[in-house]
């Protein structure tokens, strides 16, 4: 918590950041729970934006962290100076913290918090009973994010020449929860998200706690194909695939969430405690 009041007094934006209790990350500690919930948010979000499901965890008799992700709930100059090694260090401090009070840990997650997820599965393998991954962004619907790489070299190469009124370091982002996400993407922070993406993909085929794979059917941010794609890759037979139709990428709050709440419940009750 300290080291987010830290960043958030150091970065903070007026106009550009979010009330400092939105980015603060969320432990609900259950006292009779042998079981904790790893929860992840996803990019330019914060742990607010996974309160709902926290919430809903705890309610089942689970310990939950959400730990805030470096460069996240503070404002988007900052985060565009943060990389995934920066996101998994944040997520490994999260499962520190939960180890000190919990036998069994979950790893769970939403959109880049599933992709984190998923990689924390993967090369942390002893560490999770499961993992649950919902809408991480294997393949992007936008065009424009097929060429950001190419837009973050040309913006680096412009600031090595002090030509940076050539730059182009943000893009607007239409946030489905404005009061949580930030209102503008770092082009940095999404060739990040595209390299997490890659490492998962390439490492899929040995992961190896039980899986859940959700996919927001009609997403308008990320590919339909993305979850099937990750679920046929998966090596082990011990898998759950799952669709919820919706028109935003976020299914994580609100009335929609309820639906995938419920089939959360269903996976974890293979894991009591």
């Amino acid at each position: 918590m300290l080291r987010f009041y830290d960043d958030y007094d150091a970065f903070a934006q007026e106009g550009e950041s979010k009330p400092r209790n939105i980015g603060a990350p969320v432990f609900l500690r259950h006292p009779a729970a042998q079981t904790g919930i790893l929860l992840i948010h996803g990019f330019m979000a914060a742990p607010e934006e996974v309160r709902q499901w926290a919430e809903f965890l705890y309610g089942l008799g689970y310990t939950v962290y959400a730990p805030r992700l470096a460069g996240h709930g503070t404002s988007p100059a900052d985060l565009a100076g943060r990389t995934c090694d920066d996101w998994m260090d944040s997520v490994d401090r999260g499962h520190a913290i939960l180890k000190t009070c919990c036998t069994r840990i979950v790893v769970a997650g939403f959109s880049t918090g599933a992709g984190l997820a998923l990689a924390q599965a993967l090369f942390k393998p002893e560490a999770f009973e499961a993992v649950i991954s919902v809408s991480a962004p294997l393949k992007f619907k936008s065009l424009s994010v097929s060429g950001v790489e190419a837009l973050n070299d040309w913006n680096r190469l412009c600031r090595a020449l002090g030509l940076t009124w050539f730059t182009k370091e943000f893009v607007t982002n239409h946030a489905d929860n404005p009061h949580i996400n930030y209102l503008k993407s770092p082009i940095a922070g999404l060739v990040q998200v595209k390299a997490l993406m890659k490492r998962v993909w390439k490492g899929l085929p040995d992961l190896c706690p039980p899986a859940l794979i959700v996919q927001g059917k009609g997403d308008p941010k990320v590919s339909d194909k993305s979850g099937k794609k990750l679920f046929a890759r998966i090596g082990h037979g011990n898998k759950t695939y799952l669709e919820i139709p919706f028109h935003q990428h976020g299914i994580v709050r609100g009335p929609i969430a309820t639906e995938l709440f419920a089939e959360v419940e269903r996976f974890l009750m293979e894991f009591p405690g």
